[in-house]
């Protein structure tokens, strides 16, 4: 087989010097169209209409000692009872079972806020409540066709 022969890196240099040279005319006639604009930004304040909070809902389980005839009579009678017969606290906690109780608990986690600027209505999902007013950003740019449909 032929390998390849390698070449000098003075002549791989002016080969790829050329091909720059050769592309320079396309690259700055394509600079000379393009206009780099500062963008234009300015910060306001719009009027907030409304905040609507976004929830998790979280579950969470626990075990807990449920004892027979846990209400407020039951108690009553118990202790009369013990009163009377000298129970053993061991024989009321063998009355008792564990028992697992799921709970819910819900957090926000976001807002949902519709508000106002120059007439027009906005919603956006924010992280905290803005309260009466909300900064905004505002920017405006103009719309430029394409080189071709001008």
């Amino acid at each position: 087989m032929d390998r390849p022969v390698p070449l000098p890196a003075a002549v791989t240099w002016t080969v790829l010097l050329g091909l720059v040279l050769a592309a320079w005319p396309c690259m700055e006639a394509r600079a000379q169209n393009t206009v780099i604009q500062a963008e234009n930004v300015r910060f306001d304040y719009a009027q907030v209409l409304g905040v609507t909070p976004v929830y998790q809902t979280l579950k969470a389980n626990s075990v807990e000692q449920k004892c027979e005839g846990d209400s407020r009579l039951s108690r009553v009678v118990g202790a009369v009872k013990e009163a009377l017969t000298r129970e053993e606290k061991e024989q009321q906690d063998s009355k008792c079972k564990p028992v697992t109780v799921e709970r819910e608990y819900r957090r926000p986690i976001a807002y949902d806020v519709d508000y106002t600027y120059k007439g027009a209505k906005f919603r956006s999902r924010l992280a905290e409540d803005p309260g009466n007013r909300l900064r905004i950003r505002v920017s405006v740019t103009p719309v430029v066709a394409p080189a071709g449909d001008r």
